[in-house]
């Protein structure tokens, strides 16, 4: 039902109409906004008002479509615990003559990477930006080519172009040095840039460049099958194929109006908090590697085998791949299966909290990580940190209650304890996330007893519905990540966009290693343990 309270407020800031529709979902709202200036203020009605947050920004391409413009959604949802499951769409429409936007990063500071992202995609300018530069797009990139357009084609290379040096922020004084970090790295990790300016070890900016390794995987799904595009939302991230898997798939199934058995959503359930496991794991292990730690270092990475072993076992992979497909699951789970699982995860438990009492037990590992890496409450809640991050600088927002989906979409679902800290230090983050390991053992074990007999998938028909959108807010291991997905005429894949929970962490990441020096940058990034596959897409 639409609220006409809000409705109501934003009409009365309005210089233009304010028309409200239902959708994508029954308990969604989409607002169109007939003036782009008007934007802003109910932009500020959402936030403000209503205290809601930027979840994700969705660009598209409709100059082939009778209004012949490009149309920007500004997607927004609420940031307090336990506030109504709904999502408030701003739609604008752009001029394709003259397509610019006001931008809203001053006010949201969320805003940001998705500007920049959508002018070097779609070429649709956020006037009043206060950082312009390329985020997606690297040198080289020929200017005036918006690879997101649909008269863009995919398939052809583009030429490079001589470029000349990126504009990296500058800071400069007396004493006052740059350190230049990447992007290729000594451990085997995606290329990043960090450029570091300090006085001495202290760092007092840093600025960090991503999005090497852009694979254009959102041009890659346009105009084929839904069913097929999944494989390639499956594997936009190795470590997060569980969690990319069930947001590309709910979003999918709700342009096909079907609902999933209740057994397959308690699989998706029992596969979801097992690819928590072994990445929050084998996170701690690696928080403990930045601390020169090297006795967590290997049991994280121990424990974490034993984990992937059973994934194999399981899926038949260490990632849990191919679990989940649209409609459902792809495999059941037998008892043995399940005995085996239960088994697992209890010597897991008990070895690893061992680990955590011999983590805390040591006073160089804890001095280490207190007060190191500060992420301030309302820094966190300005740039819409998602996942533990978020939760360990008192942010209380977690997907799985919040926005429910796969097991926790079940009217018996256990309930879910959010684990939040308030420092917002290393410290912080590593305690979260071992209460979220002890959390997600004793989910699977409710899963497991809730499980019954029945099917496991439900025939979805090929085509999809056209015109239909579908959207989706699933709790990865690192937080919440926003799937958006529209089918054209023809029931084909018209628009994806993903924006993952490291998308929206990663410029945390650099607030936060200003408070550190530089060489606890290493223990800083590896606290939020973040992915760069999955920011880049």
């Amino acid at each position: 039902m639409v609220d006409p309270t809000l409705i109501n407020a934003l009409q009365a800031k309005a210089m233009g109409t304010v028309d409200a529709e239902i959708g994508p979902r029954p308990s969604d709202l989409t607002v169109r906004l007939s003036h782009i200036d008007d934007l802003l203020v109910a932009a500020e009605v959402l936030i403000k008002q209503y205290t809601m947050a930027l979840a994700t920004l969705v660009a598209t391409d409709e100059t082939a479509m009778p209004d012949g413009d490009f149309k920007v959604r500004y997607v927004f949802e609420p940031t307090t615990a336990n506030a109504p499951d709904w999502f408030v769409t701003l739609l604008v429409s752009v001029d394709a003559a003259c397509p610019e936007v006001p931008s809203l990063t001053t006010m949201i500071p969320a805003a940001n990477w998705h500007e920049r992202e959508m002018c070097d995609l779609f070429g649709i300018v956020p006037v009043g930006h206060p950082d312009p530069r390329p985020l997606v797009v690297h040198d080289g990139w020929p200017k005036g080519v918006f690879p997101l357009r649909k008269a863009f084609d995919g398939s052809q290379r583009v030429p490079v172009e001589p470029a000349e040096e990126f504009p990296h922020m500058v800071t400069e004084g007396e004493g006052v040095f740059e350190i230049p970090v990447g992007p290729i790295h000594a451990g085997i990790i995606e290329p990043g840039h960090f450029r570091f300016t300090s006085v001495g070890e202290t760092v007092l900016l840093l600025d960090a460049r991503l999005f090497y390794t852009h694979r254009g995987l959102e041009k890659r799904m346009e105009g084929i099958s839904p069913l097929d595009a999944f494989c390639i939302a499956e594997r936009i991230c190795g470590v997060c194929s569980v969690a990319h898997g069930l947001g590309y798939c709910e979003a999918l199934e709700q342009i096909a109006g079907v609902d999933i058995p209740y057994r397959a959503r308690l699989i998706r359930g029992i596969a979801l908090e097992l690819e928590r496991l072994y990445n929050h794991i084998g996170d701690v292990g690696n928080v403990c590697a930045g601390a020169a730690f090297h006795y967590g270092t290997a049991t994280g990475a121990r424990l974490k085998e034993r984990l992937q072993q059973m994934n194999e076992r399981i899926a038949g992979n260490r990632f849990l791949r191919g679990i989940i497909i649209p409609g459902g699951v792809r495999l059941d789970l037998t008892s043995h299966l399940l005995e085996f699982i239960s088994s697992t995860l209890l010597q897991t438990l008990t070895d690893f909290d061992s680990l955590m009492d011999r983590i805390e037990a040591n006073p160089s590992v804890v001095e280490r990580f207190d007060d190191t890496g500060i992420l301030q409450n309302q820094t966190a809640m300005d740039l819409a940190v998602a996942g533990v991050a978020a939760r360990a600088s008192g942010v209380n927002r977690d997907a799985r209650r919040d926005h429910p989906h796969g097991a926790f979409a079940n009217a018996d679902s256990p309930q879910l304890n959010v684990m939040t800290a308030s420092a917002g230090d290393a410290m912080a983050r590593v305690m979260v996330r071992a209460q979220e390991v002890r959390e997600s053992i004793r989910l699977v074990d409710e899963f497991i007893r809730r499980l019954k007999p029945g099917p496991i998938k439900i025939a979805i028909a090929d085509p999809l519905p056209g015109d239909r959108i579908g959207i989706s807010a699933i709790e990865s291991p690192r937080g919440e990540a926003v799937h958006w997905l529209r089918t054209d005429a023809n029931g084909r894949v018209d628009r994806y966009h993903l924006r993952s929970p490291s998308y929206h962490n990663w410029p945390a990441v650099a607030l936060a290693a200003e408070t550190a020096i530089v060489p606890d940058f290493p223990l800083v990034n590896k606290s939020f343990e973040l992915c760069y596959s999955c920011t880049d897409r």
